[in-house]
């Protein structure tokens, strides 16, 4: 039966309605979607274009080259040369273990360095390089190149490692690098993304760390084209970095592999000093180290065999020694005693070998005493009871505030780690740090550099070259960075007495040379290098009263280490000071028989500039000082091999 018509027409016109609902909702659903099509490719353009660059292009940083480090002279302390390692590509290679031994057929493969690039290839991607050895001769990396056809995945590259062509003559200065770790990141608030490139190095100690910001440089980049793997498609441009700063030191490299080699066999250290300016000369601590050897990563028996040795190769005994100074405080406590009005240096002291002090005898070195002893007298001699009877005149404040004056107790400014403070020691420090009062055996004690004082050789150094200048001498050690010259500033007076200054000198000068003074032995012949200096013996061990009564045990029948220390510090030329020496010569005994022959040797050296002649000693010396020239150029370095790494 057929719909009427009505019906017919109705039906039409709810259909078209919907149609029309249906059409719009499509149309206006079209019309969003347009819209956020035209928001996401007109507005957001640029957004996602950079997004896609992204993940496209990626930036990579490259390391600059380590600023150099030069002596005052312009002879290579450390330089970048050349390094040659081997990488593979796992994906590359197929069989990595096959070609790994086809590899050891032509270049010696560590063990160790082995595991470690085979447990990288475990957790990089396939298509990144391993080094699978590294520091390669150049011999070993002909024989991989030659045989490249044989090897799939293996590169040989070239790059740039510290080296330190003096090796140990200034290990304790230069110090060394090594790759960044985790406890070197851990002290840096906002590490350097440079820090994070894998084998990257810094400083440790020594310039190396402490002029690091400087020696770094700063990174530069590569912008690279990566797939979605991020495999490397091809090197879109780069910008090289800036090259670290090259450093000039004040140190003279012929001085200080002298004083190297003139230390050899003892535990010691010594320090030389421009009297003029504070240059540092020489700074020297022994035995050393071959600082090349924690550069390529030191092995464990390597290192075992320093850390093992007694006489201590990794420790700067010159700025981080601290050692009681012995005799060689007896200055301070002379001055100290002239600038306050309480002695003058004709007034004198009995001495009978001995001081009774609140129940307790101070001894002095000489059992028998000195007798009467005025200024010059006690210090030429050494005599222990003069500075016993003057500092308990004149009390602890004014010789500590005479030792700080001349630079004891004070941490100096230079470059390098752990530059100690040393001890000098005070009424307020005593109740603070062992929470007891001071008491007048204190005092004796410190008058001649013993009880709680403590110095470094540094500092010993800073003292005599500010007796001999009368001014605030301060050490310097960096000459001038990139060609800059590093300010000098002028040294302020001490603002102490010149007539007391010049008593002092003239007593120093007595030690060297006067028959009766302790350091006669070591003087120096011409008129024109005189030196003026001062002998010290510290003891390390205390002398019971028995053993005082039965004969004191000398110390060649004492086991090393309680032995005293050897001390000797001096100036020269005495009519116009140029350099300041001081030595210590850990456990060496007596400081005329130990430091004062050494103190003497680099003297004359420094004035000379090279090998002094044989007329410049004793008579009685000149046929052992020519052995031992002779022994000494030997363990020095080959001129030829020094002038060859210095800078043009």
């Amino acid at each position: 039966m057929r719909r009427p018509n009505a019906d017919s027409s109705e039906s039409q016109r709810l259909l078209s309605r919907r149609a029309m609902l249906l059409g719009g909702v499509q149309l206006g659903f079209m019309g969003m979607l347009a819209l956020r099509m035209r928001y996401l490719q007109v507005e957001q353009s640029d957004q996602f274009r950079l997004l896609a660059e992204e993940n496209r292009v990626n930036i990579r940083l490259l390391p600059p080259a380590r600023g150099e480090i030069f002596d005052r002279n312009g002879v290579a302390l450390a330089r970048n040369e050349p390094s040659y390692r081997i990488t593979i590509v796992q994906e590359d290679a197929g069989d990595v273990d096959k070609v790994i031994e086809r590899l050891s057929t032509l270049v010696e493969l560590d063990e160790d360095s082995l595991n470690r690039a085979m447990a990288e290839m475990k957790r990089s991607a396939p298509f990144l390089p391993v080094t699978v050895a590294d520091h390669v001769s150049w011999e070993e990396m002909s024989r991989v190149s030659v045989n490249a056809p044989a090897l799939p995945g293996v590169t040989p590259e070239v790059g740039l490692s510290r080296q330190y062509p003096l090796q140990g003559d200034f290990a304790h200065v230069v110090g060394y690098v090594g790759p960044v770790s985790d406890y070197d990141l851990s002290k840096i608030a906002n590490p350097d993304p440079l820090l994070r490139i894998p084998r990257f190095q810094i400083g440790k100690v020594g310039v190396e760390a402490k002029r690091e910001g400087g020696l770094r440089g700063s990174a530069g980049t590569k912008r690279v084209e990566v797939n979605s793997v991020g495999r490397i498609m091809r090197e879109l441009d780069r910008q090289e970095g800036d090259q670290g700063q090259d450093l000039q030191l004040t140190l003279d490299q012929n001085l200080q592999s002298y004083v190297q080699a003139r230390l050899e066999g003892e535990s010691a250290a010594a320090i030389v000093m421009d009297c003029r300016n504070g240059d540092l000369l020489a700074i020297n601590s022994a035995p050393t180290f071959d600082p090349n050897l924690f550069v390529t990563g030191i092995s464990v028996a390597d290192y075992k065999a320093l850390t093992d040795n007694k006489f201590r190769p990794l420790a700067a005994k010159s700025v981080q020694g601290t050692y009681p100074p012995g005799s060689t405080f007896k200055m301070i406590t002379a001055l100290a005693a002239l600038e306050e009005g309480v002695f003058s240096s004709e007034d004198t002291v009995w001495c009978p070998g001995h001081l009774e002090v609140s129940d307790r005898r101070f001894h002095c070195w000489k059992r028998a005493g000195h007798g009467h002893m005025d200024l010059q007298k006690a210090l030429r001699e050494s005599c222990d009871v003069y500075f016993y009877e003057v500092a308990l005149e004149i009390g602890i404040d004014k010789i500590s505030t005479m030792a700080a004056r001349l630079g004891l107790g004070v941490r100096h400014d230079i470059p390098l780690s752990g530059v100690a403070r040393g001890l000098n020691p005070t009424r307020t420090w005593k109740e603070q740090v062992r929470g007891q009062n001071w008491v007048p055996g204190d005092t004796v004690n410190a008058s001649i550099g013993q009880g709680f004082v403590l110095a470094s050789p540094l500092q010993l150094a800073v003292m005599t070259a500010r007796l001999a200048s009368g001014l605030q001498i301060n050490p310097r050690m960096v000459k001038s960075s990139n060609g800059v010259e590093e300010p000098v500033p002028e040294p302020a007076p001490l603002g102490l007495n010149e007539n007391h200054l010049r008593q002092i000198r003239k007593a120093m000068f007595a030690v060297s040379n006067n028959r009766r003074g302790t350091a006669y032995g070591s003087r120096i012949v011409p008129e024109e290098f005189k030196l003026a200096g001062k002998t010290g013996t510290s003891q390390v061990r205390n002398i019971t009263a028995a053993e005082r009564a039965a004969g004191v045990t000398r110390n060649k029948d004492l086991p090393w280490e309680r032995r005293d220390h050897a001390l000797f510090v001096n100036f020269a030329p005495f009519d116009t000071p140029e350099i300041a020496v001081a030595v210590v010569v850990e456990h060496g005994g007596g400081g005329s028989t130990a430091a004062a022959p050494i103190a003497r040797d680099i003297t004359l050296q420094a004035l000379y500039k090279g090998d002094p002649p044989l007329e410049a000693y004793p008579s009685r010396d000149r046929r052992k000082i020519k052995a031992q020239q002779e022994r000494l150029r030997a363990l020095m370095p080959d001129p030829q091999d020094v002038r060859g790494g210095t800078r043009t």
